[in-house]
């Protein structure tokens, strides 16, 4: 393979290869742009994951830049190279299929030379601005006009906008709280300490649950197995603990489950 013959011939089947790949897609004309669009769906270079040859052979073979919307994946593909090759100021003139037609008949010949008699006596500026197409995006005067953003300026922006996302989120949230609550005695009304401990335990955010359930313990004792939601702001350590101190009426109080809603 060192060999010069060997390398005489790999560079002319890689000669081929490329020629055959540009001249596989006539890009000039509709039919051939489409299926080079197509070809391109889901590759970023002509061939392989890199750029190659193949790439400046197909790119030198294009007169203007694809449009977007009928040929999305070209002109993707079209854009990348004209990056990479450094090619500035591309052109945005119409695809092939909407080229005018050749046959016309006297009346559009006369429109035509008036037209292109007031076309000549504009002056050239006009034709550069509607002609010239900047892939990159650059208008110096809208960058001088616009006040400029310091990198840390960029951050702390950013940043402040990431905390008021966050406030607002932890806000809307709410939690899911369900616990246990114990009596002394067997003869405990405990439909009535549920009822108390609703009533007379309030926290900013929190609203308890329109029912309970008794769960039998032992030895004819029963439990009260009550739930309440929260905001984020809210303590369910705070709520547990006044209901503890409730010592006449509560043996126990026991957290068995937080969910986030």
């Amino acid at each position: 393979l060192d060999s010069p013959i060997c390398q005489h011939i790999l560079y002319i089947h890689k000669k081929t290869t490329i020629t055959n790949m540009a001249n596989k897609f006539d890009v000039t004309q509709m039919k051939g742009l489409m299926a080079f669009n197509g070809f391109m769906g889901s590759k970023s270079y002509v061939s392989g994951w890199q750029y190659t040859a193949e790439d400046t052979e197909v790119f030198s073979k294009f007169t203007s830049c694809p449009d977007a919307k009928k040929a999305p994946h070209a002109y993707r593909w079209y854009v990348h190279i004209a990056a990479i090759t450094g090619v500035r100021g591309l052109s945005s003139s119409p695809s092939p299929a909407s080229a005018p037609s050749k046959s016309g008949g006297k009346k559009d010949k006369k429109q035509d030379k008036k037209s292109n008699k007031k076309e000549e006596k504009k002056p050239a500026k006009a034709e550069d601005d509607d002609d010239d197409f900047d892939v990159f995006g650059d208008d110096d005067d809208e960058e001088d006009e616009a006040p400029k953003e310091t990198r840390a300026e960029m951050l702390e922006r950013l940043k402040r906008e990431a905390n008021e996302r966050l406030v607002k989120k932890q806000a809307k949230q709410r939690t899911l709280v369900a616990i246990e609550v114990k009596p002394w005695e067997t003869e405990q009304d405990l439909m009535v300490l549920w009822k108390k401990i609703t009533t007379d335990i309030k926290q900013e955010g929190v609203k308890w649950g329109e029912n309970c359930h008794l769960v039998d313990v032992a030895f004819g004792i029963k439990k009260i197995c009550m739930s309440f939601t929260m905001g984020n702001d809210s303590s369910s350590d705070e709520i547990i603990e006044k209901i503890e101190a409730m010592e006449d009426e509560v043996q126990s109080v026991e957290l068995t489950s937080m969910n986030v809603l």
